[in-house]
């Protein structure tokens, strides 16, 4: 097979895994600009795809192409990012990962390959509150740039379409 052909095949490779990886899809609703190089934060709309009514907030630096020229490292962003999560209509809860690990709501690479923007839901059974976790996830080295947001549910008219965890 020629080197074309190996490019072209791994290239349709990691585009059909990362459509498989990612759960959510992102609107991006911002783009500010931060210094003459192209550097950008983006501001991202993404809705939880098994919770109706709550849509989360995140930001990610994005290098402008002098920027990248310039320092090297090509293929990669930063791994610093935020979230903020709040309540956006009637709250409808499908059928959710209770467990303390979570369930991945959205993910967006960072790298070529390594590195990925993860947003995981966690539910605080004791506490009846929604913990939205952004973080970077490293193939090699995991980073400890983190971010949380939480949605409480008390006093709220929520929806378990399969019946409220007890």
């Amino acid at each position: 097979m020629s080197l074309p052909k190996i490019r072209l095949a791994a290239a349709a490779a990691l585009m059909s895994f990362a459509a498989l990886a990612a759960p959510a899809t992102a609107e991006t609703v911002g783009d500010v600009g931060v210094d003459w190089t192209g550097n950008d934060i983006i501001v991202d709309a993404v809705s939880d795809p098994k919770i109706e009514g709550i849509t989360c907030h995140v930001t990610y630096f994005d290098r402008g192409v002098i920027d990248r020229l310039r320092k090297g490292n090509w293929f990669e962003d930063p791994s610093n990012n935020s979230i903020a999560c709040r309540q956006t209509g009637p709250v409808v809860i499908d059928d959710i990962d209770l467990s303390k690990g979570g369930e991945e709501v959205f993910r967006s690479g960072l790298s070529l390959i390594w590195k990925s923007l993860q947003v995981t839901r966690i539910y605080d059974r004791k506490n009846n509150t929604l913990i939205y976790l952004a973080h970077s996830r490293q193939v090699v080295e995991g980073s400890a740039k983190m971010s949380i947001s939480t949605v409480p549910l008390f006093n709220q008219q929520v929806t378990w379409k399969k019946g409220a965890p007890q």
